[in-house]
C-alpha cells in the first residue's frame, strides 16, 4: 500500500513540475515578444519605411515560431491526456470489442443458418 502512494505523488509531481514548465515557457514567450513589440513599435516611429517592415517575416518569425512550439508545449501538457488519454483508450476499447462481439455474433448466426 505504501508503495502505490509513492507512485501516486511521484506521479503528481510529476505534473506538477510539468505544469509548472508550461507556465514558465509561457511567462517568456510574452516578456520576450512585448520587448520585441516594443523594438519594432519603436523602430517603426523612427523610420519612413513602415509598410517595408510590417512587410517582413522577420519581424513575425519569432511571435509565429516560438508561438507553434508553445502550441505544442501545451498540448504536450494538457491536450494529448484529454485527447488519447486513459478514458479515450477505455472507449476504444469497449467499440473494439462490441465490433469483435457483433462480428463474431454474425458468424455463428450465418453458420447455424447453414445447418
Amino acid at each position: 500500500m505504501n508503495y502505490l502512494k509513492e507512485q501516486q505523488y511521484l506521479k503528481a509531481k510529476k505534473r506538477v513540475k510539468d505544469i509548472k514548465g508550461f507556465y514558465a515557457h509561457l511567462s517568456a514567450y510574452m516578456v520576450v515578444n512585448i520587448f520585441l513589440s516594443g523594438l519594432i513599435i519603436y523602430g517603426l516611429t523612427r523610420d519612413d519605411s513602415i509598410r517595408d517592415a510590417l512587410n517582413n517575416f522577420g519581424v513575425y518569425a519569432t511571435w509565429i515560431f516560438w508561438g507553434i512550439g508553445l502550441c505544442f508545449h501545451w498540448l504536450g501538457v494538457f491536450g494529448f491526456s484529454t485527447i488519447l488519454g486513459k478514458k479515450w483508450e477505455e472507449n476504444k476499447i469497449k467499440e473494439l470489442m462490441n465490433q469483435e462481439e457483433q462480428l463474431s455474433n454474425q458468424i455463428f448466426k450465418k453458420s447455424n443458418d447453414e445447418n
